[in-house]
């Protein structure tokens, strides 16, 4: 089983690949990082950071993924940025493979190393050995992405504890079943309203022939007529009297 570990960033997001065996034994496929330039504006980092993310999914197509979740330090503002590369990660992996997970600083470090408050250069000494390298991988990012990789690996079998499967993330219960995907197709399928066939129309009535309707007496034109062929009688009269 081939697992991808994640450890996103904004400036740097740093991969790792690592093959699981049957027998839980790991060894390490690649790592390395994927680079945004700092002078260039944020929407055009996120999608170099999408581009490269995609890059390592059709490379090596992985069966599950493993990214660490967000961790907010008091920097709230680098925080913010690494929300949207995380975000732009997140999507680009979901839509490529379901099966994704994430999980915390301390659990990656209580995994490896069976504490959780772990130095960093402890977890990566922790790494080189488990992957039987025989120096610790560099950058480290990289190795933070191993660290995950290989977190994920030893927790698999609990997997679906960590399974990224909902969209609301409520401590003490970040998980549900089911793929993000499907999830999202049963919600649709629920707001939009079924479709009714439309009521059959009654055909239109043919159009009457309209009666032709009998010259109302005393009507304006009538009357006028009536009041100029007298004014004519009239004035014929006074003409014959004269």
């Amino acid at each position: 089983m081939l697992i991808l570990g994640i450890d996103p960033g904004i400036a740097t997001l740093g991969y790792g690949v690592i093959e699981k065996d049957e027998r839980g034994a790991c060894r390490v496929v690649d790592y390395g990082v994927v680079k945004t330039p700092k002078e260039e504006s944020l929407p055009t980092r996120l999608v170099l950071l999408e581009d490269g993310v995609n890059q390592i999914l059709k490379k090596y197509h992985p069966d599950e993924i493993a990214m660490e979740e967000l961790f907010f330090s008091k920097n709230i503002t680098t925080g913010i940025a690494v929300a949207h590369a995380r975000g732009v990660a997140m999507l680009a992996c979901v839509k490529f493979c379901p099966y994704l997970y994430e999980y915390t600083p301390m659990q990656i470090k209580q995994a490896l190393t069976g504490y959780g408050r772990a130095e960093k250069a402890q977890m990566q000494q922790v790494v080189a050995s488990m992957l039987r390298l025989d120096s610790v991988p560099k950058p480290d990012d990289a190795a933070d992405a191993l660290a995950i990789a290989l977190c994920h690996a030893s927790v698999s079998r609990f997997g679906g504890l960590f399974k990224v499967g909902n969209t609301t993330r409520t401590k003490g219960h970040n998980t549900v079943t089911g793929t993000a995907f499907q999830q999202l197709m049963e919600e649709n399928g629920k707001k939009q309203p079924r479709k009714r066939a439309p009521k059959p129309q009654k055909p239109a009535a043919a159009p009457q022939p309209q009666k032709s309707a009998r010259s109302a007496p005393n009507t304006a034109a009538e009357i006028a007529r009536a009041l100029v062929s007298g004014m004519e009688q009239e004035n014929q009269t006074d003409g014959e009297r004269k």
